[in-house]
């Protein structure tokens, strides 16, 4: 049994330490917002924020996570950079299918709470692990300086 802080709660999860943190919320804790792409940490489309660290969930076991706080997709909105990239997605309407956007939104947040204001440079290296198979890589782009502008 691990007590892992998420979301900002302390939960149970009853699994083998070297469970990916991926698995430990999806279906052990029924967060199923944060998406299992390729199990290699190639595409980003299970990022969370690990301490505000962007994070891909699919090879990090719950054992390295111990005394950590996860953010997931479904509380990145909770404060103002998250509720900013959102509305910036939305607006530029940035998702396709949507299916790698979670793990989009929290890279860009994480990139945000770290830097307020990115050049093109800072966003495509910050984003290079997130694939996204529709191509909506300019709109991402514009949504994240979009949300930069407004957090400005």
């Amino acid at each position: 049994m691990a007590t892992l802080n998420v979301n900002g709660k302390d939960l149970q999860v009853d699994a083998d330490p070297s469970t990916p943190v991926l698995w430990a919320l999806r279906d052990t804790l029924g967060l199923t917002g944060t998406k299992f792409g390729c199990g290699q940490a190639l595409c980003g489309a299970c990022t969370v924020h690990i301490d505000g660290a962007a994070t891909r969930s699919c090879i990090t076991p719950i054992s390295a996570v111990a005394g950590r706080r996860i953010t997931t997709i479904e509380a990145v909105g909770a404060d103002r950079v998250g509720r900013a990239v959102q509305a910036a997605w939305v607006k530029h309407d940035v998702a396709q299918c949507g299916y790698c956007q979670s793990g989009q939104v929290m890279s860009a947040t994480a990139l945000l709470k770290g830097k307020k204001a990115p050049s093109d440079a800072d966003i495509s290296a910050a984003m290079a692990g997130n694939i996204c198979r529709c191509g909506t890589y300019d709109r991402i782009r514009a949504a994240i300086h979009d949300a930069a502008g407004q957090l400005a």
